[in-house]
């Protein structure tokens, strides 16, 4: 995640502009609870603590902070906080995996630990803590550690998180004495259960987020590529599709979207316009020996491509991806300030679910979709990243934009106040409990609340 989103927006003379949607939101939220009868849970009150501003009724509990000890004694607790997860934990408690989006430069890295490291050179890497029933926190260690710039990722049916690296450096490069862009699994009760192997036969490319298919144990993969030739839409194939822990390492094939008459999804503006007939095209060197997965050679009829594309879960049937903008100027077919797709297996049918565009009034958060998850009552909760005030806000099943949260840690100067993006926002189990991670400060806050209220 970066600052590029906001900078195209002041390019095209967005900035600061709140989000608007069409589409069809109430079918994303089928077989969840009624919406709540309002637009949010009414306006932002101050923290004086100066942290974290949330509605009225609602609070937080700091649950870990960059810099802090770890309490397994490994060493501190690193920065770039990013995605995250929750699991049922014992006793009514939750165990969270935490993504630490670290490059080479990163100030506070992740501890390397005997067994848990892929390679020592890299600083990224995932955080495991356990949580008692009032989300105190009972313990904190490293997950993982070894791997590069790990973004966001996905829990599984079986109860373990993938965490994925977003980058495609090679050995040699920055340092590295092993190859990146890899997808690796993390348990959150034991790591070292699952040690730091990387999963090759999913790709070596830069990975963003997964959702797996719970019944056919397909896991669906998207690709962060802001630049031109942008990135693709996978699908893995495990060879021991009944999943659990360690079966990805079994291998599989590894195949991207095509979608025929759209060469660019950025190219379709309309909500509700549908494809049928998807199709599925082995890649053809999924380790990017020589040329990286998204400028390989897919035949005559070519592969489909999107930018910046985020976000990725599996609700219902079918799977949702997020593209987080595109721009004519960077190379893209068409612009747009978010979409967001659903692919349908059983009928191979893709359609555009949501569009995101600015609105008008400048006072309401937003620039495009980045982390997002479900809401207890219905809707999304989506994290915004880019310059300026930062928020997660929720989107109603109509559409209607509310601020859930508004980060007040500044990283600026007094005269040119600056704050940190969201991240990793997720709930627990029971739903009682929004977890979500300031990336700059590294915190990860737990806010409680009427919910179902």
């Amino acid at each position: 995640m970066s600052a590029t989103r906001r900078q195209v927006l002041a390019r095209s003379g967005a900035v600061g502009a709140t989000i608007a949607f069409t589409g069809a939101l109430s079918e994303l939220f089928a077989g969840t609870a009624a919406a709540h009868g309002k637009a949010g849970y009414g306006p932002l009150v101050p923290d004086p603590k100066g942290l974290l501003d949330l509605p009225k009724g609602f609070r937080y509990r700091v649950l870990s902070r960059e810099g802090d000890r770890l309490r397994s004694g490994e060493g501190t607790v690193p920065g770039n906080h990013d995605g995250m997860a929750a699991f049922r934990g014992e006793r009514g408690g939750v165990r969270l995996v935490r993504n630490h989006e670290n490059r080479v430069t990163a100030k506070t890295t992740v501890p390397t630990v005997e067994g848990l490291t892929y390679d020592p050179a890299a600083k990224g890497g995932c955080t495991t803590l356990s949580l008692d029933a009032r989300n105190g926190v009972l313990d904190e260690r490293v997950g993982i550690a070894g791997t590069a710039v790990n973004c966001a990722g996905g829990p599984t049916p079986w109860g373990t998180w993938l965490t994925c690296e977003e980058t495609e450096d090679r050995a040699g490069t920055n340092g590295y004495t092993k190859d990146h862009g890899f997808i690796f699994e993390v348990d959150p009760v034991d790591p070292r259960r699952t040690g730091a192997v990387p999963l090759t036969a999913m790709g070596r490319f830069q990975h963003e987020a997964i959702a797996v298919d719970p019944g056919r144990g397909i896991v669906y993969e998207t690709e962060d590529a802001f630049l031109k030739p942008f990135g693709l839409f996978y699908r893995f194939l495990p060879d021991r599709p009944k999943g659990g822990r360690g079966s990805l390492r079994a291998g599989g094939r590894l195949q991207a979207m095509r979608v025929p008459g759209a060469p660019d999804l950025s190219s379709i503006q309309e909500a509700g316009a549908s494809f049928d007939g998807v199709e599925w095209v082995d890649v053809p060197d999924p380790l990017a020996a020589q040329t990286p997965i998204r400028l390989q050679d897919f035949g005559p009829k070519g592969i489909t491509h999107a930018q910046k594309l985020e976000g990725c879960y599996w609700g219902g049937s079918c799977v949702y991806f997020v593209s987080s903008f595109a721009r004519r100027t960077d190379g893209s077919a068409g612009d747009h300030f978010g979409q967001i797709w659903r692919y349908d297996p059983a009928r191979r049918r893709l359609t555009l679910v949501i569009v995101f565009g600015p609105g008008t009034d400048v006072q309401l958060p937003g620039d495009s979709p980045d982390n997002i998850c479900l809401a207890p009552t219905g809707g999304l909760m989506v994290c915004e990243d880019g310059d300026g005030a930062q928020h997660v806000y929720g989107v109603t099943r109509r559409g209607e934009v509310y601020a859930m949260a508004r980060n007040r840690q500044t990283i600026g100067a007094p005269d040119k106040p600056e704050w940190g993006e969201f991240a990793g926002v997720t709930f627990s189990p029971d739903h009682d409990t929004m977890y979500v991670n300031c990336y700059t400060p590294g915190t990860t806050f737990a806010v409680t609340g009427p919910w179902h209220g």
